[in-house]
């Protein structure tokens, strides 16, 4: 649960749509120059929902989300080396959160903007596959709109 573990860290992230389910909430990531969904290090917390809905507060500024304890998907990735911190991976638990829009968004350090982005045109955003098959699992699962 700590980033002091090797080989690698704990992180939960939030896929967040909009009440219409057509819209999803994007961080452009700092340190990695991509757009993704908002998520972060678990550090010690054993209830990784709660892990995702921290971050997803944090780094959108937003307060009210509705939370889906259910997983929707788990993620392994390397994280390339930065600095001091060596190479490692993120074994990632994804979570369904659902946000009104229509409230204030506040871009954290983290990002360089946050963005709520039409799900259809996600792919104009991201190659990524593992945040595409967030979109296709949440909408394979009936939890959205169209």
């Amino acid at each position: 649960m700590l980033r002091t573990c090797a080989p690698g860290h704990l992180t939960a992230s939030a896929w967040i749509l909009a009440a219409d389910g057509r819209h999803c909430l994007l961080a452009h990531h700092r340190k990695l120059g991509k757009w993704l969904q908002l998520g972060g290090h678990a550090d010690g917390e054993p209830e990784l929902w709660r892990v995702a809905l921290r971050e997803a507060q944090e780094e959108s500024g937003m307060r009210d989300f509705a939370v889906g304890r259910t997983v929707l998907d788990l993620d392994l990735h390397p994280i390339p080396a930065r600095g001091a911190e060596a190479e490692h991976l993120h074994f990632d638990v994804r979570f369904l959160l659902r946000a009104a829009p229509d409230q204030s968004l506040v871009c954290s350090d983290e990002s360089n903007e946050v963005r709520w982005v039409e799900v259809g045109d996600l792919p104009r955003y991201t190659t990524e596959e593992s945040v595409l098959r967030l979109a296709r699992k949440a909408r394979a699962g009936g939890l959205d709109d169209s």
